[in-house]
């Protein structure tokens, strides 16, 4: 199944360009390696209203199947990623940042330093990762396997039920 991704870096230093972005660009190779369509990637400030005006017009636009955030999710006043994506997402998906942090546990005690979150709007999933590129891949690679069915569930593929056994 062919996904679509938005790659959405979010850095004050990095919209500044004093600091290359090293993220995105992980995270992308990643989805490329699995075959997979990156369609759009940006680079925007920790500011809420630019963030949040991204990514509801990209969830919009038809185009992407997840977007995926890099950065902004810690405790510092300007991380506002979180706030963001909880402003536009219309269904919370709590189990992915939940399977995110727990992975993460058993890497770094920080991982409960994490306000990641993760939702659905319209037929585009949103969830935020870790900013630096290690952890933003290691949080991929956790929600990787769940991802095709995902989108083919916001799809609203008949085939997305085939799978499932009855108990």
């Amino acid at each position: 199944m062919q996904l679509r991704f938005g790659i959405l870096t979010v850095s004050d230093r990095s919209a500044r360009g004093e600091r290359a972005d090293t993220s995105g660009p992980a995270l992308e190779a990643v989805l490329v390696g699995q075959g997979w369509s990156v369609v759009s990637t940006d680079v925007l400030p920790d500011d809420l209203m630019t963030l949040s005006d991204r990514l509801a017009s990209w969830a919009d636009s038809g185009k992407l199947d997840v977007i995926l955030t890099t950065g902004g999710t810690g405790f510092s006043r300007r991380d506002v990623t979180p706030e963001a994506t909880n402003a536009i997402i219309q269904r919370p998906a709590p189990g992915l940042a939940e399977a995110m942090r727990a992975a993460s546990l058993q890497l770094t005690p920080h991982a409960m330093l994490s306000r990641a979150t993760a939702g659905v709007r319209g037929a585009c999933l949103v969830v935020n990762l870790p900013g630096s590129p290690k952890g933003a891949v290691e949080n991929l690679q956790v929600i990787l396997p769940v991802l095709p069915h995902a989108v083919q569930l916001l799809r609203e593929d008949p085939q997305a039920e085939a799978g499932h056994q009855m108990h």
